[in-house]
């Protein structure tokens, strides 16, 4: 079933350079720090993840690979949230992709670095859609 909503067409402007954007792209890596395999508690963190960055969530769906591993995806108003874990390399990989002037990506990324508490991090920001 489709879920009709509607989208913002308000895309960000920096001031300072004059810029305009349509989201910000989060990819971030997370080694050497907790391992979470339980799908419960793996959608109770993406969905506070969606919270502390004022998105819009549309539907989750958690993947708990055989003999371990989990992928979990938040569908947002906004665009996504996405982690993927491999227990065997104890590494998380996280992509946090939001439109729009009100969506704040690194309150989810700070959030999520809590509750995993990573010894080694590695972050990437993209400006998606860029228009100068």
């Amino acid at each position: 079933m489709v879920q009709k909503t509607k989208r913002s067409k308000k895309w960000i402007l920096t001031k300072e350079t004059n810029l305009n954007y349509a989201g910000i792209h989060l990819i971030a890596e997370f080694w050497n720090g907790k391992i979470i395999e339980n799908p419960k508690e793996i959608k109770n963190i993406l969905v506070e993840a969606v919270k502390k960055s004022e998105n819009t969530p549309l539907g989750v769906t958690i993947h708990k690979f055989s003999p371990q591993g989990i992928t979990g995806v938040v569908l947002l108003a906004e665009s996504h949230i996405a982690l993927h874990t491999w227990p065997e390399i104890n590494y998380v990989a996280i992509d946090i992709f939001t439109c729009g002037k009100r969506a704040l990506p690194s309150k989810a990324l700070e959030y999520l670095k809590k509750k995993f508490q990573p010894k080694k991090i590695q972050v990437q920001e993209i400006k998606r859609g860029l228009v100068s």
